[in-house]
């Protein structure tokens, strides 16, 4: 025989209690409810003693605490010979922290659990919004989500937030929520779920918290985007386009194949980034996370690993390298960042042999961009210039020395020149790379603007003056101001 009957009350309506837990209740003599708060209470039979855990959540600060605190004491009550019949709001195992704690305690101590089911408030809510959740519904607590920076949702499925009892932790999802879906995004409040007073509001996301009239009644109900959003459409797509009777093109690409695609929308991203520009910059990330997912794909057919497997050590890194952030670790400034984690980096590789801190510098970037990670990780040891006046002290120094140089010194002597010019954009919060890409495209540009005009004019470009050439050059500066 149970010692611990854990019984539904339902969502609120005291018709809606099961046959069940109706039966149960008749024959006790005494009942301890987790809260009074919930409107079925008032229909419940009228010769049981009712004892409720309200007092636990005026004396413990978390949730975490109450719902442990009430664990305990239904387990100690149970050691009683007549045990305990514990009434929950809706289901016993639906949205209930403090039944699973009971479970699991019940469990060490061998003993014996009774689980009366009871219409939860999720079925009265799919009646109210007139939808089936196996269409695709996610659900998810409201204080969780309020947790968290971003959601941990998908926004082409459907989603319900359940439990979002107070106008403060409406702020916390919204803000949440932005974080993924438009501001604008249109959701459906849910009040008093399969009780008389039930209610729907439709409302943009943005006035989400405007509302005073919350309880733990109170559910969000989300729709999913109008459009292909989320990334598990986006390799749903790429999958597709891989599998037999996709595309030829998609199929028969590798990863070798790709690379060149791979750096050619790389520089795309960095082209919106130089001119930026919010809606070419878009645009050029999602064609960049295309390379992603092909090579996600590809790997995935071949059976060498998942895109979660990359997700997951990316983010088991990123959580690693940042003890100060996710751990007891303290770093005040970005300098102490970028030094500790250089430690952890050596730590990860667990060297027992010397490694240079330049080892792990790519070789493949570009000669610029690849002067200023060398210049970057020196300094963060403490190898750098005191000044930006020390260094263009050094440019100076460079540039003499190239104009004295024979034949045979001058290559060596111009790059020192580039190495030295790169430290100084350093200096200067200046991305050489990007500095140079600008550069090219202003000359383009004027350049094109010469040709231009010599066109309207009849006239070839070699037969123009280099002083003719020079006051279109400076024409063209000053129309672009």
């Amino acid at each position: 025989m149970a010692k611990i009957i854990i019984l539904g009350l339902g969502p609120g309506d005291p018709a809606l209690i099961t046959r069940e837990a109706w039966d149960v209740l008749e024959n006790a003599e005494e009942v301890y409810l987790r809260t009074v708060h919930h409107p079925t209470v008032a229909g419940l039979p009228a010769h049981v003693r009712y004892y409720s855990f309200d007092e636990l959540y005026e004396t413990h600060e978390t949730f975490e605490q109450v719902y442990e605190a009430i664990a305990q004491r239904v387990i100690e009550l149970a050691e009683r010979p007549e045990g305990i019949v514990f009434a929950v709001p809706g289901h016993p195992l639906v949205g209930e922290a403090s039944v699973l704690r009971i479970l699991a305690l019940a469990k060490e101590r061998g003993l014996a659990v009774r689980i009366v089911a009871g219409l939860s408030f999720l079925e009265p809510t799919m009646t109210a919004l007139g939808i089936d959740p196996f269409d695709g519904l996610q659900i998810c607590d409201a204080t969780i989500l309020a947790q968290r920076h971003h959601p941990n949702l998908d926004p082409d499925v459907a989603a319900l937030v359940v439990q979002l009892y107070h106008r403060h932790l409406a702020a916390d999802v919204k803000i949440t929520l932005m974080n993924l879906y438009p501001d604008d995004h249109p959701l459906r409040l849910v009040r008093g779920a399969g009780t008389p007073e039930q209610a729907i509001i439709e409302l943009p996301l943005y006035e989400l918290d405007r509302h005073d009239d919350l309880d733990h009644l109170t559910s969000v109900y989300i729709p999913p985007l109008s459009w292909p959003g989320s990334l598990a459409t986006y390799q749903d797509v790429v999958a597709r386009l891989r599998a037999p009777g996709g595309c030829p093109w998609d199929r028969q690409q590798t990863h070798q194949s790709l690379r060149p695609h791979l750096l050619e929308e790389a520089y795309e991203v960095l082209a919106a980034l130089d001119a930026d520009d919010p809606d070419l910059l878009r645009e050029e990330l999602g064609d960049l996370l295309l390379q992603v997912l092909l090579h996600a794909q590809i790997a995935t057919e071949g059976g060498d690993f998942k895109l979660i497997d990359a997700v997951r050590v990316a983010v088991e890194k990123l959580i690693r390298r940042h003890p100060h952030v996710f751990g007891e670790a303290q770093a005040e400034t970005a300098e102490e960042v970028l030094r500790a984690w250089e430690q952890i980096k050596r730590a990860e590789r667990g060297e027992e042999t010397f490694r240079s801190m330049l080892a792990g510098i790519n070789k493949a970037l570009p000669a610029l961009s690849q002067a200023m990670e060398i210049q970057r990780r020196v300094a963060r040891v403490g190898f750098d210039w005191l000044d930006p006046r020390s260094v263009a002290d050094k440019v100076r120094e460079e540039l003499d020395e190239l104009a004295h140089a024979d034949a045979s010194q001058r290559a060596d002597e111009f790059g020192d020149l580039l190495f030295s010019l790169v430290n100084l954009a350093r200096w200067y919060d200046i991305d050489a790379e990007s500095a140079l890409r600008e550069a090219n495209r202003r000359f383009m540009r004027r350049f094109a603007a010469i040709e231009r005009r010599a066109a309207e004019a009849g006239i070839k470009l070699e037969e123009m003056s280099l002083q003719e050439m020079d006051t279109l050059w400076e024409q063209a500066k000053e129309e672009e101001g």
